[in-house]
């Protein structure tokens, strides 16, 4: 199981600093950390930062032994799809980078039963480009996962997502983490997904961290009104979770 820190975590390009002072007590594997803010904060920033695709000051720590480049995966928001690929081929395709190209029957049972946990097996020989959005991010997901990555990075893997298949996606993910001692960092904007699906928040503002911890702590009233500029409340539904509940934006 790894447990990842950050420590004074910032990002250039160039000579610019686009993201700086991104602090975290220890993320434990088996656990999902939400990392929110408005568009364009430097959520997609972060995870290149973590994942090691952009140069910047300070320390990601990982607190296993690495087993090699798959260790920390990123899954971007948008993705190239080869459209001549099928799904299957772009599953096994990504089990096999940085290893060779024979390819073993518990591979090919480790494919098959990846896509039908995410129920998607019936897409496994069709071709990418005939896929929607929110099927493709789907396999996107399997991609990533077929890797069994230690720390699994997603930037907004639901966002294609009807509500359905989101609360599914997410479940799984979490049962997953819980089940495996990967650590999951995922980037949302349903801060009530947060407050649902993930032990610990980090938000992202104007390129720099404005609060982590646990999220309950984290999605606060004041945290609303500062970060996202709306009036709004968190309160505790009949079925004793939090949720969050605008009043009206501030002008």
């Amino acid at each position: 199981m790894v447990a990842l820190t950050l420590k004074g975590v910032g990002a250039k390009y160039g000579r610019v600093t686009v993201l700086s002072d991104v602090d975290t007590d220890i993320l434990t594997g088996g656990s999902m950390t939400a990392v929110i803010g408005p568009n364009a904060a430097g959520k997609s920033t972060l995870f290149k930062r973590i994942a090691g695709l952009s140069p910047g000051p300070g320390t990601v720590i990982l607190s296993d032994t690495l087993k090699g480049p798959e260790t920390i995966c990123y899954m971007p928001q948008d993705t190239d799809a080869n459209a001549v690929l099928t799904v299957y081929e772009s599953v096994l395709l990504a089990s096999k980078q940085g290893s060779g190209w024979r390819v073993s029957d518990s591979e090919l049972h480790e494919i098959d039963r990846t896509l039908k946990a995410l129920r998607i097996e019936d897409l496994a020989f069709r071709g990418l480009g005939e896929l929607s959005g929110g099927q493709r991010q789907l396999v996107s997901i399997a991609q990533a996962l077929i890797r069994k990555p230690e720390v699994l990075l997603m930037d907004e893997p639901t966002s294609a997502l009807d509500l359905f298949r989101q609360i599914e996606v997410l479940g799984f993910m979490k049962a997953l983490a819980a089940e495996s001692g990967m650590s999951v960092l995922i980037a949302l904007h349903d801060l009530n997904h947060a407050l649902r699906y993930c032990e610990n928040t980090i938000v992202i503002a104007n390129g720099s961290m404005a609060a982590s911890g646990p999220t309950s702590t984290v999605v606060t009233a004041a945290m609303l009104r500062d970060v996202y500029r709306v009036e709004a409340r968190v309160e505790t539904c009949s079925l004793g979770k939090a949720i969050v509940i605008v009043d009206h934006s501030i002008v």
